[in-house]
């Protein structure tokens, strides 16, 4: 069944995932939370299916308060597609999107590209280590290494990067195929990316809490309590999160 077989290439990815890049996770925790600690945030940026991880993280139950969800909609699936893959591959926007947001050299920027070919990530790369931040990079080594970069560097995002979480997933990111099917079906990037940067979130809580703070957590807004904790967190850092 191919179901179970999807599931099966995931839960190894997983696997080797997080035997492979423990450390690498541990370090992008430590940026987060000195971030978290230093009472600014965290930034996430990525390009069409890639907001999903910034989105994942940002104003959610359980959530992290201080992240900023970079979800600029000339770089999304809407209101048409295919403008989200040109504009991702235009050198010069990100650093003129970055330069509206409120930042510090305090912040740590997350960057998710799988291939890490595109200019898009790269520029927010450069134009977030020129502030003074730290950048993680969520990038897909065997991907980025089968492919030429986009951008006029000749870099890619993996090669700009303070610390890169390599996603496990193979080239083209499609797993599975099917006798008479030409071509892969079914990607594993997004279920990778998303675990690994809730497992980044996850360790800069726990490293707040070793330091001796409770770092900001949202609430639920169903539950009775939630809208007041809620509010109270928004009004604190809605000048430093755009998207508040």
């Amino acid at each position: 069944m191919k179901s179970h077989e999807y599931y099966s290439i995931v839960s190894q990815q997983l696997q080797k995932q997080f035997d492979e890049e423990a450390e690498s996770i541990q370090k992008a925790a430590e940026l987060c939370a000195k971030s978290v600690l230093d009472d600014r945030v965290i930034h996430v940026f990525g390009c069409g299916h890639s907001q999903i991880f910034a989105m994942e993280v940002f104003y959610r139950a359980g959530g992290l308060v201080p992240v900023n969800a970079l979800l600029t909609p000339h770089l999304a699936l809407f209101p048409k597609a295919k403008l989200s893959t040109y504009q991702e591959r235009l050198e010069g926007f990100s650093q003129e999107y970055l330069a509206l947001e409120d930042t510090d050299p305090r912040d740590t920027m997350i960057i998710v590209s799988i291939s890490g070919r595109n200019p898009a990530g790269v520029d927010m790369a450069l134009a977030a280590q020129k502030i003074g931040m730290k950048v993680v990079a969520l990038v897909s080594g065997e991907f980025a290494n089968s492919t030429t970069s986009r951008h006029s560097s000749g870099k890619n995002l993996k090669d700009v990067a303070d610390v890169v979480v390599d996603i496990k997933c193979v080239s083209g990111d499609a797993v599975l195929s099917a006798e008479g099917l030409e071509g892969r079906f079914c990607g594993t990037s997004t279920v990778l990316g998303v675990t690994v940067i809730e497992s980044i979130i996850a360790q800069t809580v726990q490293n707040c809490v070793d330091a001796g703070t409770n770092p900001p957590i949202y609430v639920s807004a169903n539950l009775d309590k939630g809208d007041a904790i809620n509010a109270a967190h928004i009004e604190k850092y809605s000048h430093m999160i755009s998207g508040l």
